[in-house]
């Protein structure tokens, strides 16, 4: 069982949103919580309640539907976009299947786009139900503001690191690859330990969580397991990969994992603010200040400093294991 989430540091990030000076201020809290445990809460983020409310009771009424009416927007009808709905099971992690069911989404990317017309995975159309305008709505405003938060807190980083402040921005993210994800996990039965995702890590930058007031979101510390329950009007956030392998490992991917322990349905809406398709991901932080490589800690026994490719080949290599049957059909 999961400890209480104390050691979790909460972050107003409102100066660092609005450009004032006291980022600076701002930015050393956030270079605290990364170097320690990867993981904070993010206040004073400035996206407005009323658009939360709303995307959360959108999400209920998708996830309340008969599974007929749910699959007119499978993945499978998604093609190399790789969005729309996948039932409970559908999703593995670490070849074990999530007990949890969710909708995938991304960039609004019409047709005409260059990285569609040349067919590049994971960029495209959406997936809406056609009776549901206030979900895709919802969807999309909600993107749209997520998108300016994970630039503003990239500025933050940066400062952080002692690089210019917008130096993470303009090499990686001038056209971030945004991934955004509606889960829904399933009561659990009595007596079930309420498994929904084993321990992993996250692909790209930075993941920007919004979830109900369920809990089960668990992160791997130092110390052991502690829980990261939701807090009023706060986000979650946590590095992945891609800025550990940016910074060499001065602030680490921390593994997490995810256990309902209500006795009704969770939700989950994470926003996945990565490195554009194309970006080439090297380190950015001085060889000296980098800690001891973290292979033998991680699950996988791999290291994300052994890669050396564009964030567009690692993300597939990790989708691929997630989907495999859908990566076998579609790519």
């Amino acid at each position: 069982m999961a400890r209480a989430a104390d050691e979790l540091p909460v972050i107003d990030v409102t100066s660092l949103v609005r450009g004032e000076e006291a980022r600076h201020d701002v930015a050393a809290r956030i270079d605290a919580a990364c170097r320690d445990v990867g993981f904070f809460y993010v206040v004073g983020h400035g996206v407005p309640r009323e658009l939360r409310e709303a995307l959360f009771a959108e999400s209920r009424r998708f996830f309340v539907r008969p599974e007929a009416e749910k699959a007119r927007i499978a993945m499978t009808r998604g093609g190399r976009a790789w969005r729309g709905w996948f039932p409970v099971g559908g999703e593995l992690t670490s070849g074990r299947p999530d007990r949890k069911e969710g909708v995938y989404f991304g960039a609004e990317l019409h047709a005409d786009h260059p990285l569609v017309r040349a067919g590049t995975p994971l960029h495209g159309a959406n997936l809406f139900p056609d009776d549901m305008p206030a979900f895709r709505g919802a969807v999309l405003h909600w993107m749209d503001a997520m998108t300016t938060l994970g630039q503003a807190l990239l500025r933050g980083m940066a400062l952080a690191l002692g690089l210019p402040e917008a130096a993470l921005v303009e090499r990686f993210t001038t056209t971030p690859l945004t991934l955004f994800r509606i889960f829904n996990y399933p009561a659990p039965p009595p007596g079930d330990d309420g498994w929904g995702v084993g321990e992993h890590t996250d692909y790209g930058f930075l993941t920007i969580l919004a979830q109900d007031d369920a809990g089960g979101l668990e992160v791997r510390t130092r110390d052991g397991w502690i829980a990261a329950p939701p807090l009023s009007d706060a986000f979650v956030c946590n590095i992945g990969d891609m800025l550990d392998r940016v910074t060499r490992g001065l602030y680490r991917s921390t593994p997490h994992r995810v256990r309902n322990p209500s006795r009704r349905d969770r939700l989950s809406l994470p926003f996945f603010f990565d490195p554009g398709w194309d970006a080439r991901i090297g380190p950015l932080v001085d060889a000296s200040r980098a800690p001891a490589d973290d292979r033998a800690q991680r699950w996988d026994g791999a290291s994300v400093h052994d890669f050396d490719g564009t964030y567009g080949d690692y993300v597939l290599r990790k989708v691929a294991r997630v989907f495999p049957d859908l990566h076998r059909d579609v790519l």
